[in-house]
């Protein structure tokens, strides 16, 4: 009798193939994204002479229309996948990136533009919408329950990275093909990385050739899988909008969104204009943030499914969360009781990264709430991040008209702590779920 290959009981490798993929496709739908605003700035404008608040506009459609579509992007996860959900939004990218370059060809006014622009970048927000909740309903098929807060958190902060890179890569890509020829680039990236993910990435380590059974073993889906199977078409999804935890969770996240937002529309502004800082300066110091945020996401995520062995799932994705959002807000008061640039920049970077830690563990729990229709809990979750963020641009500058910046901007830290609170009741998964035996093992 041959006695079975010692290689046989060491679990491959597939899902970490699979996150570097959802890591690939978010960094360049989110490259897609910014660099729309690169473009606007550096040649759009300029060349067809169009005010600022008019551009401002197409930005605000993508973002609109994603939030809009949001949950019924959500439902697409549920009822086809996630494989082929992140497929539409890939290609839906690549084809609307390489629109936004074929528009500056074809028209020539400005009104024509700005509408062709509106029209295709709204269209390009509505399939991008599944791309978070797909990638984080992908994660929570593919990976053992202790590991998932680390790999949300890891592919959460690609998108990141890809909005910190399009300002400077972007912008030297149009200076050598202008921007026209840059979307056609970009979208072409984003094709081969769609076309990569669709002949490579299955829904469940199941169906995949290359899963052994100590993967499969490790991972320990298929009971879900098998509950997805028969649930998905009999549950209803409603039933998510009156589970408390979940709409803890999406309370708590839209605090977050408003802190991130605040930082992203806000923090140039204020380092230039408030504190005078200089423009080139402020550009670095708030690029600086965003640096700050990437590092915490994978850093908590990592952090949180430690914790779960020795805390528990409940305590440990609180304390990371919960904990890291009040350090933001915290932090955030330091800088802006501070007085030195270095300092002030020193302590907003420190409440980004803070922030950042408390990502990967919302996606990971929308997920677990969610089970079979756990595609729209994440989306559920996203929305609320959204609509909190779209709250803070609008509101940021107005508090700040009635009391002074300082007041606007540590308004931030007061949101977020109040959203911390909501991991007080917040239930991650069922108490019968199971970790593995060895804390986020990377094998």
């Amino acid at each position: 009798m041959i006695s079975p290959s010692p290689a046989a009981d060491v679990p491959t490798r597939v899902r970490w193939h699979i996150v570097a993929m959802l890591m690939g496709l978010c960094l360049i739908s989110h490259v897609n994204r910014a660099s729309m605003s690169v473009a606007g700035t550096d040649r759009i404008m300029g060349q067809f002479s169009i005010e600022p608040v008019k551009m401002g506009a197409v930005y605000s459609t993508f973002l609109l229309i994603y939030s809009i579509c949001m949950i019924p992007g959500g439902l697409f996860i549920d009822r086809f996948g996630p494989r082929r959900a992140l497929m539409v939004a890939g290609c839906g990218s690549a084809r609307f990136g390489a629109l936004t370059g074929l528009t500056g060809w074809v028209f020539s006014s400005a009104a024509s533009l700005l509408l062709a622009l509106t029209l295709v970048r709204g269209t390009m927000g509505m399939l991008s919408a599944p791309l978070h909740p797909a990638a984080a309903r992908a994660i929570g098929n593919w990976f053992p329950f202790a590991q998932r807060s680390w790999a949300n958190g890891i592919v959460t902060a690609a998108a990141i990275i890809g909005v910190a890179v399009s300002y400077p890569g972007f912008g030297a890509l149009i200076k050598v093909v202008d921007w026209q020829g840059a979307f056609l680039v970009c979208a072409a990236i984003t094709a081969v990385l769609t076309i990569w993910w669709t002949l490579y990435a299955k829904d469940w380590p199941a169906q995949h050739r290359g899963v052994n059974e100590a993967e499969k073993e490790l991972i320990g889906t298929s009971e879900l899988h098998e509950a997805s199977a028969s649930g998905s078409r009999t549950a209803g999804w409603s039933a998510l909008l009156r589970n408390r935890s979940l709409l803890l969770v999406t309370l708590s996240y839209a605090a977050v969104g408003y802190f991130q937002y605040l930082f992203v529309y806000w923090m140039q502004f204020y380092f230039d204009k408030v504190l005078h800082l200089g423009e080139t300066r402020s550009k670095y110091y708030a690029g600086f943030l965003q640096v700050g945020l990437a590092l915490g996401m994978p850093l908590g995520g990592w952090l949180s499914g430690r914790l779960a062995h020795t805390l528990g799932v409940r305590r440990g994705r609180a304390f990371v969360s919960g904990g890291g959002m009040v350090a933001s807000a915290a932090l955030l008061g330091l800088g802006v009781m501070a007085r030195e640039p270095v300092w002030i920049v020193a302590w907003f970077a420190l409440a980004h990264a803070a922030i950042g830690a408390s990502e990967g563990p919302f996606w990971a729990t929308a997920v677990d709430i969610g089970g079979s229709k756990g595609g729209t809990a994440a989306a559920i979750c996203n929305t609320g991040g959204n609509l909190g963020g779209m709250i803070a641009p609008v509101m940021t500058p107005w508090v700040s008209g009635q009391l002074g910046w300082p007041w606007g901007i540590g308004l931030g830290g007061v949101i977020c702590f109040l959203g911390a609170l909501c991991w007080c009741w917040i239930e991650p998964a069922p108490r019968t779920a199971k970790l593995n035996s060895k804390p986020s093992a990377v094998s």
